[in-house]
């Protein structure tokens, strides 16, 4: 590991220890050559995740996006961030665990829809509606009763 300091190539690493709930490393190093100390994170490192678009273009997956349409559908809803950070987190898991790296857009709009459902129903409803295009009132009542029926 390359010193931030004199660029030096040589260290050791003093301490390790879990971060980020187990998903990172960090290790204090100490470079030998000029003993100043730094700090380093060790992720694993993920395979990329290509989006397929409905129009048929690729993409890679950006989990800021997933986020961003999470918060539009949650605006003025008691949603923590906190939440939408880790429903983002398990959707993210669950793509990289799937044996595909091409993932339909429809795929994870289903997986966002899901977990909505479970965090806030004015959300999930406000997400369904713009991700399945609702053309009219009966539409949006139709997705409303499945709704109702669940519970």
């Amino acid at each position: 590991m390359k010193c931030p300091y004199c660029s030096n190539m040589e260290s050791k690493v003093v301490d390790s220890r879990p971060a980020d709930e187990g998903s990172s490393i960090r290790r204090r190093r100490e470079c030998l050559a000029c003993h100043k100390r730094f700090t380093t994170y060790e992720t694993m490192e993920r395979l990329p995740l290509m989006v397929i678009k409905k129009d048929g273009g690729r993409q890679a997956f950006d989990r800021s996006k997933l986020l961003s349409s999470m918060l539009k559908a949650c605006e003025k809803r008691s949603v923590p961030m906190a939440t939408l950070e880790r429903v983002a987190d398990e959707i993210e898991l669950t793509l990289q665990n799937e044996l595909e790296r091409e993932i339909p857009s429809a795929r994870i709009g289903e997986l966002v829809m899901a977990k909505l459902k479970e965090v806030d129903e004015v959300a999930y409803v406000r997400f369904a509606s713009v991700y399945r295009q609702f053309k009219d009132l009966n539409t949006f009542m139709e997705e409303l009763n499945k709704l109702l029926a669940d519970k």
